[in-house]
């Protein structure tokens, strides 16, 4: 594999977009300030977030991993294969659920839907990456590893 480009749609937007809905449905519920501003102001920011959360792409940048949520692009990564150790196929845990965050094992999850990742270990950090690939990405990862480890010696 010479480069990689893959994206996973999921259905955590409609997720998003329900509970935005949801948000003003307990807007016209309460009736009254402050509880009313509240659920508004909270659905209007779930439903402008809502949209960079269709689909996540992961791909090959030359020097680097891309990882982003789209179509909007507000939240973006990369990782330089420099700085990646080792890379194997893993899972993540229910609870370390779907989005950006700070896992309970450690390190960083990127992840749209499912439970299947890549976790990628760094000189500094651990990047779970989610993927409905994650044999694929794995394999191309490791090649670059290889790839960096040959010009290195």
């Amino acid at each position: 594999m010479s480069t990689y480009s893959h994206t996973q749609r999921a259905p955590m937007c409609l997720i998003l977009y329900a509970s935005a809905v949801a948000c003003f449905v307990l807007a016209v519920m309460f009736g009254v300030p402050p509880g009313t501003y509240v659920a508004v102001a909270v659905g209007v920011v779930i439903a402008l977030l809502a949209p960079a959360f269709h689909h996540l792409t992961v791909e090959d940048e030359v020097d680097a991993i891309g990882i982003r949520f789209g179509p909007v692009p507000l939240f973006r990564t990369r990782v330089r294969y420099a700085d990646i150790e080792s890379v194997e196929v893993g899972r993540t845990l229910l609870l370390d659920g779907w989005g950006i965050h700070y896992s309970l094992r450690g390190g960083w999850v990127w992840n749209i839907w499912g439970l299947d990742c890549v976790v990628v270990r760094k000189k500094k950090g651990t990047l779970r990456i989610g993927t409905n690939d994650a044999a694929n990405l794995a394999q191309f990862l490791n090649e670059k590893l290889a790839e960096s480890h040959g010009r290195a010696e």
